[in-house]
């Protein structure tokens, strides 16, 4: 699928160890396929806002819950970078993909970071199977951290009731993570964490995103209206949130929009290559020629391949630092200096790689003139979905946050938070 100038797939595991290799391998068998059926059609989804229904289906089946899953509950095994590099090769087939795969890529990690027992082990093994996708349903309208879903029992039953904003994915999903507070008795007002069937009685999702760019992410609503629950899948927020640091979920939410958007400077490069080769003739010059000669030309591809290699680069160097905290994470119980640093690295990265991209998607109608902005190219899709993909986080606040960190050592707050005290994020 990837166009012929680029070459940032380790697809082999040369330089890993035997059991990345064969993780390598397996991901290269299942996926490159799936890939190259999502790629063929993106223009055409785009085109009808078309709902990636089976592509997501197809990812599903070829196993893409499983990647993060201990072998020891019987999936794939791999690495945060392995999965990492998937997503960007996701985003250059369609960056609505790994975005509505974010709330998964977060719970399997929730579920990762459970101590042993009955619910993570029955957690595990169902993602393992390969076949189950979870979405996200948290954020409400008003205030960041503001929760009015209720979760209240009504004799027999655990009902929740209430309605969810910006609930990317979970229209996709097969079941969704939901945050709630408790109404009535001893436990009255406490923040819990849960997941629903997306198939209950009483669970209603609306595609009803309005935005200008990742048009196919269901980023809509999700309502709850006298939802019965299972006690079971029930969890105090804090085991959901502290179980990793906090600094591990604004990282990984983060990081699956730079892979979006390193996957989107990928698709530049490649759509840029395409519309060049076959033309014969340059913007400004009269009777044939040969625009892929033309020296003005090399240096918009030039500058367009140099801008997607680094900003993978920078996102999967951003994946690296996460992962080491996240392995060490048992020796300094998750909270230590090198948590902290993994997420000012992500939030570095956030400060290079939006405006590298931005800039790709918009230098790609240098290479065409007028014909470029025909709409059945859909060229234009690019920059809209970055740009929307950058507009998620306030990288103002982020980059004065970097700064008052290495000038102060105060570690960046979730959105809502006070600065030096992160909260739970309530990502979109």
């Amino acid at each position: 699928m990837s166009h012929d100038t680029q070459t940032t797939d380790r697809t082999t595991g040369e330089q890993g160890s035997p059991e990345e290799a064969r993780v390598d391998a397996r991901v290269e068998a299942a996926f490159a396929p799936v890939l190259e059926r999502i790629a063929a059609g993106a223009v055409a989804r785009e085109r009808e806002r078309r709902l990636p229904v089976a592509e997501v289906d197809e990812l599903r089946r070829a196993g893409f819950g499983a990647l993060r899953v201990p072998v020891s509950h019987g999936g794939w095994g791999a690495s945060l970078e392995q999965e990492y590099r998937l997503l960007v090769r996701l985003g250059e087939a369609d960056s609505n993909l790994p975005q509505l795969l974010r709330g998964h890529v977060a719970f399997v990690e929730t579920q990762r970071a459970q101590p042993d027992g009955p619910l993570r082990d029955e957690w595990l093994h169902r993602l393992a199977a390969g076949d189950v996708l979870v979405g996200n349903a948290q954020a409400e309208r008003g205030a960041a951290t503001e929760v009015t879903t209720r979760l209240e029992q009504r004799g027999d039953d655990l009902v929740l009731t209430g309605r969810k904003y910006y609930s990317t994915g979970t229209i996709y999903s097969d079941w969704i993570w939901v945050g709630a507070v408790r109404v009535g008795g001893d436990r009255d007002g406490e923040r819990v964490a849960l997941s629903v069937r997306a198939d209950a009685p009483g669970v209603t999702r609306v595609d009803d995103w309005a935005g200008f760019g990742q048009r196919l992410t269901g980023s809509g609503t999700t309502v709850f209206d006298d939802v019965v629950v299972d006690p079971r899948q029930v969890i105090p927020w804090g085991e959901n949130a502290e179980r990793r640091p906090l600094a591990h979920a604004q990282s990984l939410y983060q990081l699956v929009l730079l892979a979006a958007l390193s996957g989107t400077a990928r698709a530049v490069v490649r759509d840029a290559v395409a519309f060049v080769r076959p033309r014969t003739r340059t913007f400004g010059v009269g009777g044939t020629s040969s625009p892929r000669e033309d020296p003005l030309v090399q240096r918009v591809v030039g500058r367009l391949s140099s801008i997607a290699s680094s900003v993978e680069a920078i996102t999967l160097a951003a994946v690296r630092h996460v992962d080491a905290a996240d392995r060490a994470g048992a020796a300094d119980d998750g909270h230590g200096a090198r948590w902290e640093e993994a997420l000012v690295r992500v939030f570095e990265a956030q400060q290079v790689v939006l405006p590298l991209v931005l800039e790709a998607a918009t230098s790609l109608f240098e290479v065409g003139g007028a014909s470029a902005v025909d709409t059945e190219l859909a060229l234009d899709r690019h920059w809209r979905n970055a740009r929307t993909i950058a507009s998620h986080n306030p990288a103002i606040l982020r980059e004065r946050a970097v700064g008052d960190y290495r000038l102060n050592g105060v570690l960046p707050a979730a959105p809502g938070a006070p600065a030096g005290a992160p909260a739970p994020a309530t990502p979109r």
